[in-house]
């Protein structure tokens, strides 16, 4: 009897157990908790309103206003995983293919991350282990000093004022690796080390361990001297989905946590706001493209000092702020004059932003 007493409890334990279980689930499923991931193979991509996230619904239209005043073509925001807000404005629609710009440099970081993952390279590798010797104009000692790495913090040492080719020619030795800081379109030689190491195009390596596995559309396309990548605004938001969710896509690793959080995290001691090709926020100071001026303070002082972002010509932006589960996309044409990345735009766009979601 004591035995069948024992084996009860046990079974009610269980029940009892699971019931809480399967509560916790119903909580979390109508909390939006758990990260959401849009189907691979399908264009469904599950919504959440402004009010069940208790955003401020009457900020909602100036920003809209802003942004198409702003020549914004695709606006996404994500929470959780889910689409609060998705517009498209000035003759662009959700079918639309538009340029990534600098914001792709972070595609590059990715698939290096991956490439490494798969023990195919190591970044603190020198490139010439990859793509041979000569690929500068740098002496050969100089050469050498330039690690994989130092692509990806576009700390080289190389010449930046030479144009976007990056023929041996225009890399031109101006400081030892790690001395300096400069963007450069140089870091394309990443995707070459990664072609080179993969034994495959650069285009069939990305389809195959990126694009393909998140469901992303889009193609490289030459613009002058470099490939520049093309995609819907989705496809933006799904790569930003992929990263703040620290690489995994639902339960299939992509790209290691490990490597996500250095590429995330300031990469070199000269530009605090600079990762692997992410602009970091919230940081004492920061380097602007084609300076080499140090500006103290944040890089978006209105964003939150824990976002970073993909910042691309004309204000194409990926911004990821894991504090508030939120992804950001912003696709279309400068918001007012050209610009390499960041612009006074950002702010503004944040000072909007944070009235919406405060």
């Amino acid at each position: 009897m004591k035995t069948n007493a024992y084996v009860l409890l046990f079974a009610i334990g269980i029940l009892f157990s699971c019931a809480t279980s399967d509560e916790v689930k119903a909580e979390d499923n109508n909390n939006n908790t758990a990260t959401y991931f849009p189907p691979i193979t399908l264009n469904t991509w599950e919504t959440i309103s402004i009010s069940e996230i208790g955003w401020n619904e009457d900020h909602l239209q100036p920003l809209l206003d802003f942004l198409e005043e702003k020549n914004t073509k695709g606006f996404i925001m994500l929470y959780n995983g889910r689409i609060v807000v998705e517009e498209y404005m000035n003759n662009h629609t959700s079918t639309s293919s538009w340029y990534w710009a600098s914001a792709g440099k972070t595609l590059t970081t990715t698939l290096t991350g991956i490439a490494q993952d798969e023990g195919l390279l190591n970044i603190n590798d020198r490139v010439s282990d990859y793509l041979g010797t000569g690929w500068t104009s740098a002496p050969l000692d100089k050469e050498n000093l330039i690690t994989c790495k130092n692509l990806l913090s576009m700390n080289s040492g190389l010449d930046d004022s030479l144009g976007d080719n990056v023929a041996p020619e225009n890399l031109q030795y101006v400081a030892d690796a790690g001395q300096r800081w400069a963007y450069h379109n140089v870091y394309v030689k990443m995707q070459e080390v990664v072609a080179q190491a993969s034994n495959q195009t650069w285009s069939s390596y990305f389809n195959n361990k990126l694009k393909d596995r998140i469901g992303m559309s889009g193609s490289w396309i030459p613009l002058g001297d470099l490939s520049v990548y093309w995609s819907t605004t989705r496809s933006m938001a799904r790569f930003g989905l992929l990263i703040s969710a620290n690489g995994k896509w639902e339960n299939t690793p992509i790209v290691s946590p490990n490597y996500l959080n250095q590429a995330t995290n300031t990469s070199q001691s000269i530009n605090e706001a600079y990762g692997y090709l992410w602009w970091l926020n919230g940081k004492t100071s920061y380097h602007l493209p084609g300076t080499q001026i140090e500006f103290p303070g944040s890089l978006i002082p209105n964003a939150p000092n824990d976002m970073y972002a993909a910042l691309g010509k004309n204000d194409q932006k990926i911004y990821v702020v894991p504090s508030k589960k939120l992804v950001v996309i912003r696709m279309g044409e400068a918001a007012d004059n050209s610009n390499f990345a960041l612009s006074t735009f950002d702010n503004a766009l944040w000072e909007k932003i944070n009235a919406l979601t405060n």
